[in-house]
C-alpha cells in the first residue's frame, strides 16, 4: 500500500499520527508544507472527494488571522485558492493511500483504512 501524509511536523496531530504509523509498522512518505508547499491540483482532487468544508481548518490561528473578507469562503475554487497559499488552513494530517483519503487523526479510522 501507498501512503502519503501531508502536514506541518510541529503540528502534534500530525506528531500523533506519525507516531501511529510508526507504532503499526506502516510505511509512509510525508510531505512536509511548509517546505513543499500545497499543490493546488492535488487540493482540487481532495475537495472533488471530501468536500472542501471538511479540509478547510477553521479553527486554527491561520484562519483567524485571515481578513474578514477571506474567511466568507464562497465555493470549492476560493478554498483551493486559500489553502494553496497558507497551507496551514489545510486540517492536518491528509493521508491519501490506495483505498481513498483520510482527513484528521481518528485512530479507529486509520485502523480500519490502514490496518
Amino acid at each position: 500500500m501507498t501512503i502519503t501524509l501531508y502536514g506541518i511536523p510541529n503540528c502534534d496531530t500530525v506528531k500523533k499520527a506519525r507516531a501511529w504509523l510508526n507504532a503499526a509498522g506502516i510505511a509512509y512518505d510525508f510531505h512536509d508544507y511548509k517546505k513543499a508547499g500545497a499543490d493546488p491540483d492535488r487540493l482540487r482532487g481532495w475537495v472533488k472527494r471530501v468536500g472542501w468544508e471538511k479540509l478547510v481548518n477553521r479553527a486554527g490561528t491561520t484562519f483567524r488571522k485571515l481578513p474578514e473578507g477571506e474567511r466568507a469562503i464562497a465555493d470549492a475554487d476560493a478554498a483551493v485558492a486559500l489553502m494553496a497559499a497558507h497551507p496551514s488552513l489545510i486540517k492536518r494530517p491528509v493521508v491519501e493511500h490506495d483505498g481513498g483519503l483520510l482527513v484528521g487523526f481518528r485512530p479507529d479510522e486509520w485502523q480500519a483504512a490502514l490496518a
